[in-house]
């Protein structure tokens, strides 16, 4: 029977030789000996939320969804030992029990901490960074099974280059992730004319400890989320308020428009503008991990690139009047992220501004990204490793200034090239 992997979106597949599930990392050494020995490449699949075609092989591809313990938690110094496939969402489950929590979180928890890490994962906060960011150290088993240790003392390089990855350096077995005292967060979202948001863009992203906004082409509205921490114990809501908010309106009710509109694309301005009216004043506290997190249930495929933080606002209306010329009722999605210093962060050494496009499934998607790459172009864009691109070494060398480092530290970790794959020889160059 041919083996058959394929992603969250349903736009990628692949049929290795092997597809496996490890139950400890003695497994994946042994499953490393018999891809040396047999000259086949290896990948690694997490929940299978990138929408790029990063862990496609006709070798050994693994999954680690049996990897997924807590194995160590300090609770006076916030570092927490996870094994590589547990979810952000089972690991801030286990971790609040332990008064413990991660500092910023996207909108789907469902990816396993090492993809999210190892494509540049990230939330919204000024002043807050990419998940990696929060990785203190890493466990990466190597092509003939040895494991090294990279963290900034060990090895500076190698943790700079590990923290967001791509899967090219080697197997990310467990993680060291520095977390901080579990909080409550208000979320208020509420409708806002965007041309107000973006005449006073900083005080909106500069007051609010998590800020971002939703937007449609055909819309004069963005629909703003602002987190914020309060000292208020945390008001669950019922389970009959979230299914209406979360899965009939949020998903059943959208993913019928947009099915409409998939039949009749001339229906989409009418579409986006009812989808941006029906966005309402929304209030909850909670933990923040349950306020960060939102259920998506509506497949689409999804372009994200990180622009300096001061062409946001210019970028923005160029995205919207490219967007307002193709055929999608999704959703432009935008949030902002401090400097990091992993070697290929999209965020690298600058602050961010994130610019998201979405295509439901079963459109036509690739002239309408195309032209939203070009724009991005324009701006010295770096895409999200897990979201589509059209880029290759050659367009995105220039773009990170310790693109070179990385290089040296993957043919150092990965001399005969065991990890890659079509995607990486593309998007990072062949290993040699």
């Amino acid at each position: 029977m041919t083996n058959l992997w394929v992603n969250w979106a349903g736009d990628q597949q692949c049929a290795p030789a092997t597809f496996a599930t490890p139950c400890s990392p003695d497994e994946v050494a042994d499953l490393l000996g018999s891809a040396e020995a047999k000259g086949q490449t290896v990948r690694v699949a997490g929940a299978g939320h990138s929408f790029t075609d990063t862990v496609l092989t006709d070798g050994i591809l693994l999954n680690l969804a049996n990897l997924n313990r807590v194995l160590d938690v300090d609770h006076a110094t916030g570092l927490v030992r996870l094994e590589a496939g547990i979810t952000l969402n089972a690991a801030s489950n286990a971790l609040h029990e332990h008064g413990l929590a991660f500092p910023n979180l996207g909108d789907i928890d469902a990816q396993t901490v090492a993809g999210a890490t190892a494509t540049g994962t990230h939330g919204t906060g000024a002043t807050l960074q990419n998940l990696s960011a929060a990785l203190d150290s890493v466990e990466l088993m190597l092509a003939d099974g040895s494991r090294a240790e990279l963290n900034a003392r060990t090895d500076p390089d190698g943790w700079r280059a590990a923290r967001v990855s791509v899967g090219a350096l080697g197997v990310v077995t467990a993680v060291t992730v520095r977390m901080v005292p579990s909080f409550v967060l208000e979320g208020i979202e509420r409708p806002v004319h965007v041309d107000d948001v973006l005449a006073d863009l900083d005080s909106f992203v500069d007051g609010n400890e998590h800020f971002e906004f939703y937007m449609f082409a055909h819309s004069p509205l963005a629909m703003t989320k602002r987190n914020n921490r309060v000292a208020l114990p945390e008001q669950p809501r019922g389970k009959a308020v979230d299914w209406f908010a979360d899965i009939l309106m949020s998903n059943y009710l959208f993913d019928g428009m947009c099915k409409l509109s998939r039949r009749q694309p001339r229906l989409v301005p009418l579409i986006q503008r009812g989808a941006a009216y029906a966005g309402s004043y929304r209030r909850q506290v909670d933990r923040s991990y349950r306020v960060f997190a939102s259920p998506r249930l509506i497949r689409f495929i999804e372009m994200e690139y990180a622009v300096p933080r001061e062409h946001s606002v210019d970028a923005i209306r160029e995205i919207t009047e490219v967007t307002a010329k193709f055929d999608t009722p999704m959703p432009i999605e935008v949030r902002w992220v401090a400097p990091d210093d992993a070697f290929l962060s999209p965020a690298g050494g600058r602050e961010t501004c994130y610019i998201a496009v979405h295509q439901y499934r079963g459109m036509e998607f690739e002239p309408y990204f195309r032209a939203c790459e070009a724009v991005f172009d324009r701006y010295d864009g770096r895409p999200h490793w897990g979201k589509r691109h059209f880029q290759t070494a050659e367009t995105l060398r220039d773009r990170y200034p310790d693109w070179d480092r990385f290089a040296e530290v993957r043919r150092r970790l990965d001399p005969k090239g065991r990890f890659a794959n079509a995607y990486l020889d593309r998007v990072l160059g062949p290993v040699g």
